[in-house]
């Protein structure tokens, strides 16, 4: 077997490593030669893959019997274009990982929430007695790639992926056990030509699915329930909004799940031993109480959506849900994510880094009741700034627009109608709308001039709809800076 793996960042090394394991010779090509991707490329080397840098082969590439490419390699890369008209195909690496992963699958997609929910789904797996590897799309030290998962040995029993929709596009055989969709809202424009192309690679969670899957859906998302509606398979629903049964929701700040006659697929339920007779089946005989919603650590309503997803998922994979609630409450928020990093002065400091669309920003937002000053911008994105006011209404007190998006951003919502409805703190001040601000430099000043306009009680949010590019390496750098702001400021930690 040849394998040829384009692009050298984490997940085409891993892809790399996986395919010299099972003794395929291996070419691997990246256009970058950077210090980084140099030192990737010697220890390949030295494990016998032929490595160039600087530069693609299209032809050497075309070889192969399998080509993987990198979630980082756009569709419109000169190399793909290449070998699409040489009429090659090739897959993304959780794709290829699959071939090899012999664990029933946890696959998890959406436009937002998705580590969170993949993150705090493997918890409860293990919490609850199962043995359950967490990769794919993780990223940031918390996870490693699908392909790292597929050489451990012994194997887990359980394997929870979270794909983006650049994975997704390059799956062909990579099937699910239990399926996860979020939520389905707007992002990636700058790499997609529209919404619809963006949701079609979405849709390949379910395409790759077989009619013995379980799927766990948005019910508050009419997106996401038409998009799964021609498929097959069992249905398990989330909502924030009323009772879903066979699913979960919130009644009284009780978090309640009832999976009813629904049970996990044939080879989700393989016995593994005594320990899964305690819990394997996900049939239950009615309503069961899994938690409570207040004792959950994650701040945000969208996180109690997040908790329920999760919850589902595991139930679907094996889990025994009585012991999630202890495990719901242990749960720690992920860095960047809803992340409370100190208060400074009364006001306290959320970095939600990772909120990199204007969907998650309008998540963060609804699920905080304020006062609040919203950090707001970076790089460019595409998308309209103006539809987070009905989110911003009565608890927003004040933006602080910043970085190369920072000019259109504030024109966006000082021009959108029913700004004035957005004010600063619930019940206070309601004839008048918040402050919006553009930074006078650069992400220092913006949480400067946020701090300024923060009262005692208040929170200091970053959120900032944007990825960090114009002035960061990527959204855990812009997260860690905003950390270290709130330090040098004295924070008390949470």
């Amino acid at each position: 077997m040849t394998v040829a793996v384009i692009g050298l960042g984490a997940s085409g090394e891993a892809a790399a490593r996986l395919a010299l394991a099972k003794g395929a010779e291996v070419h691997v090509t990246d256009a970058s030669a950077n210090p980084a991707v140099a030192a990737r490329g010697d220890v390949l080397r030295r494990l016998g893959a032929e490595v160039l840098l600087g530069a693609h082969d299209p032809e050497r590439l075309a070889a192969a019997d399998t080509v993987v490419a990198s979630p980082g390699v756009p569709p419109s890369a000169p190399v793909l274009r290449a070998l699409r008209r040489r009429g090659v195909d090739w897959v993304s690496e959780p794709e290829f990982a699959g071939r090899f992963l012999e664990s029933p699958l946890v696959v998890v997609t959406g436009t937002n929430g998705k580590t969170t929910t993949a993150s705090l789904c493997a918890h409860l797996l293990r919490e609850a007695g199962v043995d359950a590897a967490l990769g794919g799309n993780v990223g940031g030290g918390l996870a490693p790639p699908a392909s790292a998962l597929a050489v451990r040995e012994p194997a887990p029993e359980r394997v929870v992926l979270e794909l983006s929709s650049f994975q997704l596009a390059g799956v062909r055989e990579l099937s699910p056990a239990v399926g996860v969709m979020t939520n389905l809202g707007v992002d990636h424009l700058d790499r997609y030509g529209s919404v619809a192309e963006y949701h079609r690679d979405k849709r390949r969670l379910f395409e790759a699915g077989g009619e013995d899957a379980t799927w766990v859906l948005n019910g508050d998302d009419p997106a996401v329930e038409r998009m799964a509606a021609v498929f097959p398979g069992a249905r398990l629903r989330f909502s924030l909004e009323g009772r879903s049964a066979p699913g979960a929701w919130v009644e009284d700040g009780d978090l309640m799940m009832d999976i009813g006659a629904v049970t996990t697929s044939p080879e989700a339920q393989t016995d593994s031993g005594a320990r899964r007779s305690r819990g394997a089946s996900a049939e239950q005989s009615g309503p069961v109480r899994i938690g409570r919603a207040s004792a959950l650590r994650l701040p945000g309503r969208h996180n109690v959506a997040n908790a329920l997803a999760a919850a589902l998922a595991a139930a679907a994979a094996g889990a025994d849900p009585s012991a999630f609630e202890d495990a719901l409450a242990a749960f720690a928020p992920l860095p960047h994510r809803m992340e409370p990093v100190g208060t400074v002065d009364g006001v306290l400091w959320i970095n939600d880094s990772k909120a990199t669309n204007v969907a998650a920003c309008a998540s963060a937002l609804r699920g905080l009741t304020g006062p609040l000053v919203l950090l707001l911008g970076g790089s460019e994105k595409g998308e309209e700034f103006g539809t987070l006011v009905a989110a911003m209404e009565g608890k927003v007190r004040g933006v602080v627009a910043y970085g190369y998006a920072g000019p259109r951003a504030a024109a966006e919502l000082r021009a959108a109608e029913g700004l004035r409805a957005a004010v600063a703190g619930r019940g206070r001040e309601t004839d008048r709308a918040p402050v919006v601000a553009e930074a006078a430099g650069g992400f220092p000043d913006a949480v400067a001039q946020g701090r300024s306009l923060a009262r005692p009680g208040d929170a200091l949010l970053l959120s900032p709809a944007c990825p960090s590019f114009d002035e960061f390496r990527d959204y855990r750098e812009r997260g860690r800076a905003f950390r270290s702001l709130a330090a040098d400021a004295g924070a008390v930690p949470p």
